[in-house]
């Protein structure tokens, strides 16, 4: 049997699009990954479905032991498996014991290098460690032991040394009083950074007595990373991460968990706090005859009407399973309802004849009406199973020949009961709610129950994509203060931005 190889792959600091492209390769191809429990739980969803997943943290508890994980590894390879170790920051960040077992046991392995804690909490809160301005050398203090080192001791306290360390906080209070017991003037600028890139990051600056004073009441469990020296003024001119549009906002996300990668990215792009509780799921249909059939029959439709990236990936997967191909398409028509749906199209090489400028099943019509004769024409529909009737009655009406092919049902996730979502709105309150689709706003009121959700969000904004889902929201007592002028998860983000900026700026205009 060829053995395998290990891939120790650094997952960097906490934000999960900050791993490598080489490392995300390497851990959508492995059959098992081991991975530390600081690791986002973003990050795994580029795992293969069918590879194992094994907290590392569950292998310590089991087998105590400086090697136990090593050892994990080196079996899983033996017996010819592809393994990727995926460990928070930089595999070689605090120290190479792993790699070292693994040679010691001629196990093969490849390092992935990731963006260390401390160098990526800087970047993230506007510190430039190399600044030639502010310091001649940067000292990163291991803080294991939670003590300065003794041979550093003279160096860490001139003031043109900037220092670095990440431990908890009694860690860092401790090294803040050697640093003051070294010499270290106590107005010398210091920073203390906490859940370093992630949407809750908080950066304390100050000087150095100060900060050491207020640690461990804003650091009372976890780890942060400390800087210390003249770089740290450098942070108000070049801070970013905090004077994003959304910084410090939580957004409820209801929408699919594996449909909403590009809403949950986009919200933490403008700095927002995605707090993810999918009310429903994308499922197979029950019968797959129907769409079978359609795609057998496929050449012989005038017209295919795709109105989700969901009605896509449905049909062409049933269509590449059966004998024929995407060749099948070259003579028919494509439609679809937006440019998220168009643009999947295109990733398969199909061309879209018609896309409407308004992204509902009314502005579908028109605009078919206005491509060409309807009367006579054979137009399939390939989409969920509660889909709205008005599309498909209206191009009957018009003389079309229509073919309704269920691709997928919407049914409501799994996961979260009402006394769950009703404690994680209680506990820790949102500023925003986001509805996708109509399906999202009426399983969000069923799980919580009509009442109850009208309630909670009488004072929570509500932002729903697109006039379909915020009449479906009333319906059920919700109402909708955010709706974007075109129908697309960018544009609802955009929106969500732009109500708080107007929020702010009205805040500051009453304020005397």
């Amino acid at each position: 049997m060829k053995p395998g190889r290990v891939y120790l792959i650094g997952a960097g600091p906490g934000e999960p699009a900050l791993i490598s492209v080489r490392g995300l390769r390497h851990l959508g191809g492995a059959d098992i990954v081991v991975h530390d429990r600081l690791v986002h739980a973003r990050q795994l969803r580029a795992v293969r479905p069918d590879a194992q997943r094994v907290d590392a943290a569950t292998v310590l508890e089991r087998s105590p032991g400086p090697h136990a994980v090593a050892r994990l590894l080196a079996e899983k390879a033996a017996a010819g498996q592809t393994v990727a170790r995926l460990i928070h920051g930089d595999p070689f960040e605090h120290g190479a014991g792993e790699a070292a077992a693994l040679r010691a046991r001629g196990v093969p392995f490849e390092v992935v290098p990731g963006i260390p804690q401390a160098i990526g909490d800087c970047g993230f809160a506007g510190i430039p460690l190399g600044h030639p301005d502010a310091g001649d050398a940067v000292l990163f203090v291991n803080a294991r032991t939670g003590r300065l080192p003794d041979t550093d001791r003279a160096y860490a306290a001139s003031p043109r040394v900037t220092v670095v360390a990440q431990a908890d906080a009694a860690g860092l209070r401790s090294i803040m009083d050697d640093l003051l017991a070294a010499g270290r003037a106590a107005g010398d600028p210091a920073a203390l950074i906490i859940d370093g890139t992630l949407p809750t990051q908080r950066t304390i600056d100050g000087r150095l007595g100060d900060v050491s004073r207020t640690t461990p009441d804003v650091l009372p469990r976890g780890s942060g990373v400390l800087v210390v020296g003249q770089v740290v003024e450098l942070r108000q001119q070049l801070r970013w991460f905090d004077n994003r549009p959304l910084s410090g906002r939580r957004v409820l996300v209801t929408r699919a968990r594996e449909q909403s990668a590009e809403l949950v990215d986009r919200l933490v792009d403008l700095g927002a706090e995605p707090v993810e509780a999918p009310t429903i799921r994308i499922a197979p249909p029950d019968d797959y005859g129907p769409l079978d059939a359609a795609c057998a029959d496929a050449e012989s439709f005038d017209w295919i009407v795709f109105t989700s990236v969901n009605g896509v990936d449905a049909f062409l997967e049933r269509l590449l399973a059966g004998p024929r191909d995407i060749r099948a398409l070259g003579g028919v028509r494509l439609c679809a309802i937006g440019p998220a749906t168009a643009g999947r199209l295109r990733r398969h090489g199909l061309k879209v004849d018609v896309m409407p400028a308004e992204h509902r099943a009314e502005a579908v019509f028109d605009a078919l009406r206005r491509a060409g004769r309807l009367a006579g024409a054979r137009v399939l529909l390939a989409r969920a199973d509660i889909a709205r009737a008005m599309l498909a009655d209206a191009l009957r009406a018009a003389g079309a020949e229509v073919t309704e092919a269920t691709a997928y049902r919407t049914v409501r996730a799994d996961g979260w009961s009402g006394p769950e979502l009703h404690s994680l709105l209680r506990e820790q309150p949102v500023d925003v709610v986001t509805f996708t689709s109509a399906s999202t706003a009426r399983n969000f009121a069923e799980i919580l129950g009509a009442e109850t959700a009208a309630e909670l969000l009488a004072a929570t904004p509500v932002a729903s994509i697109g006039p379909v889902t915020a009449a479906a929201a009333a319906e059920l007592g919700i109402e909708t203060r955010i709706m974007p002028a075109a129908y697309t998860i960018p544009a609802l983000v955009e929106a969500i931005a732009d109500h708080f900026a107007g929020a702010e700026t009205a805040e500051k205009t009453e304020t005397p």
